[in-house]
């Protein structure tokens, strides 16, 4: 029972990783969910919304986005923005391939971008948290575990990747962002 109570003291403040690993925080609605549409992202330069593929905004913009549309729920868009960055082997890029293609119910492509990610970046902690949970889904809870045990000892111990695995684990329940 402590153990429970432990994982949910830790993962209720974390909800704030919202979509993970790109912030501390849930990503705010800005512009480009707000005023955006089809995937387009605001560009504070032009002030106005433009193609993600034909923007000159750089991976880190790109990816804000990407956390943006995911925890909006906006998974088609994620994937949109997704397949204009540069480099498709960035662990980060293939998480979030992993993340929107299980979401949308393609869970052996999202488990199969999951073990790239985790090839590019063996201590992706996100990638691992996300793949676990697609595992307790499966009902492989021992499979979940060794997640749980490969991100605590690559030194994500009370991140939002553990504690949301953890409670996984323990419950059942997934998060959908």
């Amino acid at each position: 029972m402590f153990r429970i109570t432990l994982a949910i003291a830790l993962v209720l403040p974390a909800l704030a990783f919202a979509a993970g690993g790109g912030g501390s925080s849930a990503p705010k609605p800005s512009e480009t969910t707000k005023k955006c549409k089809s995937g387009k992202i605001w560009d504070k330069g032009s002030r106005s919304c433009v193609h993600a593929s034909n923007s000159i905004l750089d991976d880190d913009t790109l990816y804000g986005a990407v956390r943006e549309f995911a925890y909006a729920g906006q998974l088609g868009h994620a994937q949109t923005v997704l397949a204009a960055m540069s480099d498709q082997n960035d662990d980060r890029v293939l998480t979030y391939w992993g993340f929107t293609h299980r979401k949308l119910g393609n869970v052996d492509k999202g488990m199969a971008f999951y073990r790239k990610a985790i090839a590019q970046n063996p201590g992706n902690a996100l990638a691992r948290s996300y793949m676990g949970q697609a595992l307790v889904e499966q009902g492989d809870l021992i499979g979940a575990r060794q997640q749980l045990l490969a991100i605590r000892s690559s030194g994500g111990e009370g991140s939002w990747a553990e504690a949301s695995l953890y409670q996984a684990i323990a419950t059942g329940a997934t998060y959908s962002y």
